[in-house]
């Protein structure tokens, strides 16, 4: 039950910040500064981040798990099973979605674009795929008609999952040149290893899910946070 409480209220968190994103992002305000301004609070704040969706084999799973072990007891978790779920799940759908956008906006359409995505695991500096939403986001592009690769040193090629299969695809070279060749580069994994300010200078369009580009000062213009 502790670890339960633990990745749960991460989980439930993580939903309460992406859901404050999408607000934000609406009423044109920055959410990281959002979070950045209230982590100056000297008690009472954790800070969690947004992102494009949950992964790993904890947190997504387990409030599903609580909530079927809590029938058992003819108890329903209505806010741990249903509100995060829904939030989270909906957001590489989101990602896409601001891709399509951020493409229309050069004149191009989603269908047939070149897209390089970024990073594949679940989260930053690690070798684990596992329910990452990347491959969501994956598979959301490809019934969509883009055409698309992807980089991460953690993985040179990939392998058949439960639910995906792009176990025919391997891990593309990033270089300039490369990166160049996209209508769209989408950081989906900010591991520590990307140098984003050379990302930015080489691609004509950058698609940033993890506010990777922070840092980043020339051609901000090219920079779509989502």
């Amino acid at each position: 039950m502790t670890k339960l409480l633990e990745n749960i209220f991460r989980c439930v968190n993580i939903a309460l910040v992406n859901e404050l994103k999408m607000l934000c992002l609406r009423m044109g305000v920055d959410v990281w500064e959002v979070i950045e301004a209230a982590s100056s609070k000297p008690f009472g704040f954790m800070p969690f981040y947004p992102g494009p969706g949950l992964g790993g084999h904890c947190i997504p799973v387990d409030p599903f798990y609580l909530s079927w072990k809590a029938r058992e007891y003819d108890f329903s978790t209505r806010f741990i099973r249903n509100w995060p779920a829904e939030v989270n799940t909906a957001m590489p759908y989101h990602v896409v979605d601001s891709i399509a956008a951020a493409l229309n906006d050069h004149k191009k359409s989603l269908k047939g674009s070149k897209i390089l995505i970024l990073g594949v695991a679940y989260k930053k500096d690690v070798d684990d795929l596992r329910e990452s939403p990347t491959l969501k986001i994956m598979e959301i592009l490809q019934k969509r008609g883009a055409d698309f690769d992807y980089n991460d040193p953690y993985f040179p090629h990939l392998h058949k999952m439960r639910h995906y299969d792009f176990s025919h695809m391997k891990s593309v070279p990033l270089n300039p040149q490369t990166l160049g060749n996209y209508d769209a580069v989408v950081i989906a994994t900010d591991h520590s290893s990307y140098d984003y300010a050379a990302i930015v200078e080489s691609a004509k369009l950058v698609v940033d899910t993890r506010n990777a580009t922070r840092r980043v000062v020339r051609h901000r213009e090219r920079i779509v946070h989502c």
